[in-house]
């Protein structure tokens, strides 16, 4: 037995009942998992829907707005990217101002399979308002993005 002193149990639910850190990453988890299953018919996942509709602007964008609004880093995002290009969902193209830079355009087949699933995101987003009706939603995003 050691003579390090045990922080008491009680400590243990103090964090675990306080802990914004725990909380947000408990429920990004269970709203990932629900639109996960929901847009899983249409061979994607909520992080896909997310990037896809990141993309879908008038011009394409380059990598660091799109890392930046999702909050991931370039890696990250270049990752994320492979599977969608794979698919002809996405276009990564040389920057013609800057060679160096890449812009990221969403094919004809990426805008059909958005168009497709922006009705099934839209759904489920407004079965989860309906569970959280008694919350304040828009102080809830107003707190998130704060943080962000």
């Amino acid at each position: 037995m050691s003579d390090e002193p045990l922080i008491p149990y009680e400590t243990t639910l103090f964090v675990r009942d306080t802990c914004l850190c725990l909380h947000a990453q408990r429920a990004a988890r269970a709203l990932a998992r629900r639109f996960d299953d929901a847009l899983r018919p249409l061979g994607l996942t909520n992080g896909q829907f997310s990037l896809l509709m990141a993309l879908n602007r008038p011009e394409p964008p380059p990598m660091g707005p799109v890392a930046t609004v999702l909050a991931m880093d370039r890696t990250t995002l270049t990752a994320a990217l492979k599977p969608l290009e794979r698919r002809g969902l996405v276009a990564v193209e040389a920057d013609p101002r800057d060679r160096r830079g890449r812009l990221l355009r969403l094919t004809v087949e990426g805008r059909r399979l958005l168009t497709r699933a922006f009705p099934v995101w839209k759904e489920t987003h407004e079965k989860i308002d309906r569970q959280l009706a008694a919350v304040d939603m828009a102080a809830l995003r107003a707190g998130m993005l704060a943080i962000a």
